[in-house]
């Protein structure tokens, strides 16, 4: 007799018969299966972004390089298996501040590993408030990178101030358009163009990096291998809204061309709408 199929209470992740870990999903844009449940905080005209003014310049050091910068090293090498295809395309852009958009299915993951493969250059990451609302990690993640999202316009001014101030240092700021995290999943999810108005803004250079999922001999966990592929530029042709769009549509053609280098499904996913015949 077969194991019993396990489900959650919403009967959106179960573990079927045959020991398959499936999540059911209704909205590719807005379903949410991080492991992190958080009340975020506001962001409004009064955060602060500027966390390395004056004597935060050297608290930001220590925490990055003297304290994450190794453990972020040891995980993904460790845990993931991490490595790193077309890191070479970013050596010419030290000295230059660049985007660089990715797919979002590390919970883990996905905050260290841009550090790695975008090394010795400092890197901040757009992020939702709740990464920031944590009462002891998210302190420390305001000092290490993390720029939230703003509610109100006043923060959206200071917000689009501090992206333009980090690209103007030589930094790369990471965005994950995906919004919403998905463990493990191959594919990558339809997302909006909103995000490349930045690149567009300033002009800077574009890179996407593609997580995938690939079979390891003596693990169950698969082994996340990210492909790198640029630089993007703006095409200064179009109407500002058509070069938004088509900066977007490259990217993400890019990124759908390297998921198939995924070769195995940890995490199955299933839209609900045809999943209700399926036997689990």
């Amino acid at each position: 007799m077969g194991r019993k199929a396990k489900t959650d209470r919403n009967n959106n992740i179960i573990t079927d018969s045959r020991g398959q870990r499936v999540i059911y999903y209704t909205d590719e844009r807005n379903d949410d299966f991080s492991v992190a449940q958080i009340n975020a905080i506001r962001i409004d005209d009064g955060y602060n972004y500027e966390q390395d003014k004056g004597f935060g310049r050297v608290v930001r050091f220590v925490l990055y390089r003297v304290v994450a910068t190794p453990l972020a090293f040891l995980y993904t090498r460790l845990v993931p298996g991490h490595r790193t295809v077309g890191r070479a395309l970013l050596k010419p852009f030290r000295k230059t501040g660049y985007f660089l958009y990715g797919n979002h299915t590390s919970n883990y993951g996905d905050p260290l590993m841009p550090n790695m493969f975008a090394y010795p250059k400092d890197v901040y990451f757009v992020v939702h408030a709740a990464n920031v609302s944590m009462p002891f990690l998210g302190r420390i993640n305001r000092r290490i990178g993390a720029i939230p999202l703003p509610d109100t316009v006043g923060a959206a001014k200071n917000f689009t101030r501090c992206i333009e101030k980090r690209i103007n240092q030589g930094n790369a700021v990471v965005i994950y358009p995906e919004a919403h995290i998905w463990p493990y999943y191959t594919g990558i999810r339809d997302f909006p163009a909103d995000s490349f108005g930045y690149p567009i803004r300033l002009d800077a250079p574009v890179f996407c990096f593609t997580n995938t999922y690939q079979r390891r001999r003596f693990r169950k966990t698969p082994r996340i291998v990210t492909y790198l592929d640029g630089p993007f530029y703006p095409d200064n042709t179009l109407p500002k809204a058509e070069r938004i769009r088509d900066l977007r549509d490259r990217v993400y053609a890019a990124m759908c061309a390297r998921a198939v280098n995924s070769d195995t499904e940890y995490i199955k996913y299933i839209k609900r709408e045809s999943a209700n015949n399926k036997e689990v």
